[in-house]
């Protein structure tokens, strides 16, 4: 299974990841990412369709989280499976990025 990205733009930037994020479609995801404007403070990223996490997915959220620290921003993850909220917690990501 594949990576179905949708990016909505409103006061704020969201991304709805449906499928696998990936050794295979991260570097997709992290094109995506790399295409935010320096001027999006706000970063949503929807989960409530994706089902599987893997590092290399871990490893953009974490560049995600960066970015957007730099910036002054902020990373929100809502509506995370409970198969890629386990991931999340036993990885310690759980603490290091805002779940809602």
């Amino acid at each position: 299974m594949s990576l179905k990205i949708t990016k909505e733009v409103t006061d704020k930037t969201t991304f709805f990841l449906e499928g696998r994020l990936d050794t295979v479609t991260a570097p997709e995801f992290a094109e995506e990412l790399e295409k935010c404007e320096e001027n999006e403070k706000e970063l949503v990223l929807d989960f409530e369709k994706l089902s599987y996490l893997s590092s290399a997915g871990l490893r953009d959220l974490l560049k995600a989280q960066k970015m957007m620290n730099k910036r002054g921003g902020s990373l929100k993850v809502v509506h995370v499976q409970e198969a890629v909220m386990e991931v999340l917690e036993i990885t310690g990501f759980a603490d290091l990025l805002t779940i809602e």
